[in-house]
C-alpha cells in the first residue's frame, strides 16, 4: 500500500486544499518534512494563497481598504491565521485569552472593510467577507457577552463590529434601547474635549464608536421596529447593517483624483430623533454636574415620546483644501439646500484614525442654528450613510441634543423617490 510520504508533493498539496485550515496546520505538526513544506520558505506562499481562495471569502486581490485605496502587499497565511483564530473565538468566546482579545476583534473589523466595491449600486453584489461575518456573528454571542472585562481598546473594536453589523436579537430589548437611549440623550456625552460629536473625550477627533454604537440602536429602532417579526428574525436587512457598508465605487473611479472622492453632492436624507426638552433636562439634572447619577427610568415611562423625522436635502460642493495629513483625501467644503433655500454649511475630511467625518451647520434665513457632527459608517461612499449627534451652534449647558441619521437617496441629477 502506497503511504502518504510516497506520494508526489503536487497530489500532496491538493489534499491539503480540500482540508480545514485547521487541519491543514494539524497536519504541518506531524513531521519536520511536513512542518518545511507549510511553514519552511516564509516568501512561497503559493500554498496559503489556494488554500485562503477555497474559504468563502472575498479574494483580497479583488478588495479595496475602507478608503477605497487596492490592496499593497497581501500576506495570505497571515490573513488566515488570523481569520481562522477568529473563527474559534466567535464559537466559543471561552477559548479567548485576554492577550489575543484585540487581535481577534481587530481581525473581525479588518474582514468586514477589506472588501470588493460594489461597481454597479443597482445590483445585489454581495461580500462573501460580509456574508460569512454575518452567520457566523448572528449565532454568537461575541457582540455583547459579559464574560469579558474589556479594555478601552477592546470597548471602541467590539462596538465598530456592532454598528457595522446591524441589529442583533438582543438589541430588541427595552432594556438595551433604554441605555442606548441614555448615553445618547445625557448631555455630559457632548463637550468641547469631543466636539459635540460621537468622538472621544481627549481632543484627538478619533471616533468614540461606543457613541456610534449607540446612535445607531436608537436610530435604527424606528426603521426596524420590535415586532414578533423583526426579534425572531435571523438577521434584519435594513439599511443601517452590514450590505449596505460596501463603497460604491464605479468602474475605473481614481479616488485620488476625484475631488468630490467621499460622494458628498447628491441627494440625501436626513432623519433625527429629539425629546421633550423639559424631559431632557430633568433627565440631565440640568445638567450641573457630571458626577450626579442620571436616572433612565424616564425612558420607560409609558408616556415617555421621542420624536422621528426625515427632511431631504441637496448637497452640492463648495470648493476642497489640502489635507497634509492624507494625501488624495482633501478636505471638502460642502452646502446644502432644503427645498430650494441654502441652509446647510459644512466640510467633510478625515479623522486622525482614518475615519470620514463629516461637520455642518444649518439654520434659517442664513442664521445657523444647528450644529452637527458625525462619522461614515463603513467603507467610503457606501450606502450607509453617517450617523451622529445634533445641537445648537451656541454649546450652551441647558442646549437640546440628539441623534441623526443622513444617508444618501440619489445623484444631483435624479429625482427624490418618496
Amino acid at each position: 500500500m502506497a503511504k502518504i510520504q510516497n506520494l508526489p508533493l503536487e497530489v500532496l498539496e491538493q489534499i491539503l486544499l480540500l482540508l480545514d485550515p485547521l487541519d491543514v496546520s494539524q497536519f504541518s505538526q506531524t513531521c519536520t518534512a511536513y512542518h518545511a513544506l507549510l511553514y519552511g520558505d516564509p516568501t512561497d506562499q503559493h500554498l496559503w494563497r489556494e488554500l485562503y481562495l477555497r474559504q468563502p471569502f472575498d479574494d483580497l486581490r479583488k478588495c479595496f481598504t475602507s478608503l477605497g485605496s487596492p490592496p499593497k502587499q497581501i500576506d495570505w497565511k497571515s490573513r488566515l491565521q488570523r481569520i481562522m483564530r477568529a473563527r474559534t473565538v466567535i464559537t466559543n468566546v471561552s477559548v479567548c485569552r485576554p492577550e489575543e482579545r484585540c487581535v481577534v476583534l481587530q481581525t473581525l473589523v479588518d474582514l468586514i472593510t477589506s472588501v470588493p466595491p460594489v461597481i454597479d449600486p443597482d445590483v445585489i453584489d454581495l461580500s462573501m467577507n460580509h456574508v460569512w461575518a454575518t452567520a457566523m456573528l448572528r449565532g454568537s454571542i461575541l457582540l455583547e457577552h459579559e464574560e469579558w472585562k474589556l479594555t478601552e481598546d477592546e470597548h471602541q473594536l467590539r462596538a465598530q463590529l456592532h454598528t457595522h453589523f446591524g441589529l442583533t436579537a438582543r438589541d430588541f430589548q427595552h432594556t438595551q434601547r433604554t441605555a442606548s437611549r441614555a448615553y445618547v440623550y445625557a448631555m455630559r456625552n457632548y463637550k468641547y474635549d469631543n466636539d459635540f460629536g460621537p468622538f472621544v473625550m481627549d481632543g484627538s477627533g478619533c471616533v468614540n464608536w461606543v457613541h456610534v454604537r449607540a446612535i445607531h440602536h436608537v436610530m435604527s429602532m424606528h426603521i426596524v421596529p420590535a415586532t414578533e417579526e423583526t426579534e425572531s428574525a435571523e438577521y434584519n436587512l435594513f439599511p443601517m447593517s452590514m450590505p449596505w457598508t460596501q463603497s460604491i465605487l464605479p468602474n475605473a473611479m481614481d479616488l485620488d483624483a476625484e475631488q468630490d472622492w467621499a460622494g458628498v453632492a447628491g441627494k440625501w436624507q436626513c432623519s433625527f430623533c429629539f425629546v421633550d426638552h423639559r424631559e431632557l433636562l430633568i433627565y440631565n439634572n440640568f445638567n450641573a454636574s457630571d458626577d450626579e447619577p442620571l436616572h433612565a427610568e424616564i425612558f420607560d415611562d409609558p408616556d415617555f415620546v421621542e420624536v422621528f423625522r426625515s427632511i431631504f436635502l441637496e448637497l452640492r460642493i463648495i470648493g476642497t483644501e489640502d489635507d497634509p495629513d492624507h494625501p488624495g483625501r482633501p478636505r471638502i467644503n460642502f452646502g446644502g439646500s432644503l427645498d430650494g433655500h441654502a441652509i446647510f454649511v459644512g466640510w467633510v475630511k478625515l479623522t486622525p484614525d482614518n475615519q470620514i467625518r463629516w461637520h455642518f451647520t444649518s439654520g434659517e434665513q442664513g442664521n445657523a442654528i444647528w450644529s452637527s457632527e458625525g462619522v461614515q459608517v463603513g467603507n467610503i461612499r457606501s450606502k450607509f450613510g453617517i450617523l451622529g449627534s445634533w445641537t445648537t451652534v451656541l454649546h450652551d449647558r441647558h442646549d437640546p441634543v440628539g441623534p441623526f441619521w443622513l444617508w444618501k437617496v440619489g445623484d444631483a441629477t435624479e429625482d427624490i423617490t418618496v
